[in-house]
């Protein structure tokens, strides 16, 4: 049986206020996610969205999309069901941010009590995502003493802020 894909729902996320440039920002950034969170089409995220200047605030994340892809790709071997739920979406100029659940297992898509809050921030400049913050929340104790485990090896020396 194929596992069902998570999609991003962009037309029940988008809201009327937001100008032109900001819908063109928000869906640079949804193709982004879908393609590295959901579909894990890694290729295509490298050959699409690679680009020299993409900073990395997360700092157990190496800079550029290069590194992003790495992680991910380990991770994901990990867990192959990992995807990312978008449950908000708020865009601001240059600034779109998206809030998550993120789960490990199909099973646990939904449940609240597993998995990972996330809030993402990227910066959008000429139509390239340059840069990028973020913020996790462990939702159940696999996920603490997994972040416990992993958690502490400097990628990149940019800063949280």
């Amino acid at each position: 049986m194929k596992k069902e894909t998570l999609k991003i729902d962009l037309e029940k996320l988008q809201k009327a206020h937001w100008s032109s440039e900001e819908i063109a920002n928000v869906k640079l950034v949804v193709g982004f996610v879908q393609k590295l969170m959901n579909d894990h089409e890694f290729d295509t995220v490298l050959k699409e969205y690679g680009n020299a200047s993409y900073i990395q605030h997360n700092r157990n994340i190496p800079d550029g999309i290069e590194g992003l892809v790495e992680v991910l790709k380990g991770f994901t071997k990990q867990f192959p069901d990992y995807c990312y739920d978008v449950k908000q979406i708020i865009a601001d100029g240059d600034h779109v941010i998206f809030h998550s659940h993120a789960t490990m297992k199909e099973g646990d898509r939904g449940d609240d009590k597993k998995g990972l809050n996330i809030t993402d921030n990227w910066k959008i400049r000429d139509g390239e995502i340059v840069e990028h913050w973020d913020s996790l929340q462990a939702l159940d104790g696999f996920m603490r003493f997994y972040a416990l485990l992993n958690g502490g090896k400097i990628r990149n020396f940019n800063g949280v802020f």
